[in-house]
């Protein structure tokens, strides 16, 4: 059977790279007693797949991995026994049952990833965003086209995020559950963004186009960026139907 298991990242653990998080679910899956399957062939290993890797330095309410088990157990318990030996900072949330083949794979269903974005107090350099971005930030994505150059492994090319960009909004920060790490602002924002291999747009690429646009300072860690969840798309181009990875996953 197949699993679909949710997590969250906090805390210090941002800093630990997708390799290590791979390398760490696999020891955490020995001593939690779950029986996982191996491939076959010369290097026989965990057969597990991550739904859509973390930037080092973002923290996230909702990181999933699909996992084949040899024998079947309650997704509670699968939770519960993870939990017994995981470090500060990682917490599982659920597991669920999910259909075999690839098709079912959260890496090839991702399609979208909201994350909150919460402006760290200003330093040196970083005067030009003011009190008013917000409103300037709202004004930037009314225009239907936001052309950029998306740097790949071997390639670079321009492309036009608008229609990649499915939610924007602001919200007042003492709502959120988490209270920012870095100082305080007025308002956190909010972005839905494509995700998955021919689509993925990261909240970075979005805030150094409009930093650039309007002639502001801009570095990477000026945000402290939060993952809060990551969506398949049962819809279509022209309209959408966004549901939670593990909302498709049943209760085992």
């Amino acid at each position: 059977m197949r699993v679909r298991v949710k997590y969250s990242k906090q805390g210090l653990m941002k800093f630990i790279g997708h390799l290590d998080m791979m390398r760490y679910f696999q020891k955490a899956c020995r001593r939690a007693g779950i029986d996982v399957v191996y491939t076959e062939g010369l290097s026989p290993h965990m057969s597990m797949s991550f739904a859509l890797p973390l930037g080092v330095g973002m923290t996230s309410d909702s990181e999933y991995v699909d996992v084949d088990l040899v024998s079947s157990l309650p997704g509670a318990e699968i939770a519960a026994r993870l939990n017994l030996s995981a470090p500060e900072g990682i917490h599982f949330i659920d597991a669920r049952q999910i259909p075999m083949g690839k098709a079912h794979k959260g890496m090839t269903l991702a399609a979208r990833a909201d994350y909150t974005l919460h402006k760290k107090e200003a330093s040196a350099g970083e005067e030009s965003w003011g009190a008013a971005w917000q409103d300037e930030f709202l004004q930037w994505l009314a225009q239907p086209e936001i052309l950029v150059m998306k740097k790949g492994k071997k390639t670079e090319k321009e492309i036009n995020i608008r229609p990649l960009i499915y939610e924007a909004r602001f919200k007042e920060t003492g709502g959120n559950a988490r209270e920012p790490e870095y100082g305080s602002i007025e308002n956190d924002l909010v972005l839905g963004l494509g995700a998955g291999l021919d689509r993925n747009i990261r909240p970075e690429l979005v805030m150094q186009a409009f930093a650039d646009k309007t002639g502001r300072a801009y570095h990477p860690f000026l945000f402290e960026i939060n993952r809060d969840e990551v969506y398949a798309d049962r819809g279509d181009d022209s309209v959408h139907d966004f549901i939670a990875l593990i909302d498709l996953g049943e209760s085992i």
